[in-house]
């Protein structure tokens, strides 16, 4: 896959993972683990970029003696999801285009 594709993709999957419920790092990382693998560089790397795009914020909790980073994702996180969706319905157009193996014949 296209790295940028991928990129976007990825960063779709962890806005999706934290919609519905703040989440931390750990978690986010099983929560996606059945329909893909994410390393915790990779992860980390994904949700700096959705801070500094403003699509999540962090928020810093006291767990067990050490301070964990709670993820909440924001209007336009959620409007990054809605948009994707749009995108992609295109994207299948796209693809069963080129897949179509009758279409000259």
């Amino acid at each position: 896959m296209d790295a940028q594709l991928r990129r976007g993709v990825l960063d779709v999957c962890v806005l999706a993972a934290i919609k519905n419920e703040d989440s931390y790092g750990y978690k986010i990382i099983k929560d996606l683990k059945p329909i893909l693998e994410l390393s915790e560089s990779t992860l980390y790397t994904i949700l700096k970029r959705l801070e500094e795009g403003k699509m999540l914020i962090v928020r810093s909790v006291e767990f067990e003696g050490r301070l964990r980073k709670y993820y909440h994702i924001t209007d336009l996180g959620h409007k990054r999801i809605e948009d994707f969706k749009s995108e992609w319905k295109e994207m299948m157009g796209i693809y069963s285009f080129i897949v179509e193996e009758n279409r000259y014949e």
